[in-house]
């Protein structure tokens, strides 16, 4: 029994962990005995079954929390560099498009600023939003320990800043070849612009949105269809005008570089305040909601058998 376990470990290249006992683990196991190569059917799928995604967000977030910690600085760093692209190219069509704010310059800025994230995401560099869902799956499953969440998303945090500090610098070295100073500057006042309590709403629904893109990665099998994934959910961010904790960052910290106008002590609260509405968005809409409804169908699942 523990040979025939074993082998079905190796061969779906996922953990069973508990979910072998529910429906769905019993239908994997026949499905492993029904087809030749494994590897043919699964990736000949358009999307993976729900269970299939909870266990592979697991295991993805087991591997993030147990991964040394060094390691995991040097790649959140990485992100937070990667992720100025995206503000180079926001700042860049807000100096080019009149009226931000309203109807076609809206939907040049949204149509721009998925990019830095789909570099970000796909080079599988440590980007906050992604971890504050797919790192708490193992903890709700009771594989890993709070402790070691916590570690983990401030260990990405940091990172993110330090990166996007970096980056940020070298944005405004860049300069006489950008021209995106005014741009910058546009971007940082979005987010100086509103009082906490709405900057704290505006996050969540950006940690949300980041977080559910996360989680539909997960759900499919081809590059081409994670980077239309990516790139929805980051133009409704833009689009919305929501705000990203490590994105926005990078605009506080460009703004700050480039222009006298901006006094440092400004910087911290608005920051503080969309990683918070990021992290609720993030742990509670997306992976609190998509492990109880699994979780709970396959405890219902188990009873009726």
């Amino acid at each position: 029994m523990q040979d025939k376990k074993q082998q079905l470990v190796s061969s779906s290249g996922e953990p069973l962990g508990r979910e072998q006992d529910t429906g769905r683990g019993k239908e994997r196991a026949q499905e492993n005995t029904e087809f030749v190569s494994v590897i043919v059917k699964r990736t000949d799928e358009t999307f993976r079954h729900p269970d299939d995604i909870l266990e592979k967000a697991i295991g993805e977030g087991l591997e993030q929390i147990s991964r040394p910690g060094f390691s995991l600085l040097l790649s959140s760093m990485a992100a937070g560099m990667i992720l100025c692209f995206t503000v180079l190219a926001v700042a860049i069509m807000a100096t080019l498009v009149p009226e931000q704010n309203h109807g076609f310059g809206r939907v040049v800025l949204a149509a721009a600023y998925p990019l830095g994230f789909v570099l970000c995401i796909l080079s599988r560099t440590q980007l906050f939003t992604e971890h504050t869902a797919t790192a708490v799956y193992p903890v709700l499953d009771r594989r890993a320990s709070p402790k070691g969440l916590f570690k983990l998303w401030g260990i990405v945090i940091a990172g993110n800043l330090i990166g996007g500090a970096a980056s940020s610098g070298l944005l405004i070295m860049a300069e006489p070849v950008i021209h995106a100073k005014a741009g910058y500057l546009l971007l940082a006042e979005h987010l100086l612009g509103f009082p906490v309590q709405t900057l704290f709403i505006s996050a969540i629904l950006a940690g949300w949105l980041m977080a559910l893109g996360a989680w539909i990665v997960l759900a499919t099998y081809s590059t081409l269809s994670q980077i239309v994934c990516i790139y929805i959910v980051t133009f409704l961010i833009g689009l919305g005008g929501f705000h990203h904790s490590i994105a926005g960052s990078i605009e506080l910290f460009a703004a700050y570089f480039s222009t006298n106008v901006l006094q440092f002590s400004q910087l911290p609260p608005v920051i503080i305040t969309v990683l918070a509405g990021n992290l609720v968005g993030g742990s509670i809409f997306v992976a609190v909601l998509n492990y109880g409804h699994i979780r709970h169908s396959q405890r219902q699942e188990t009873k009726r058998r």
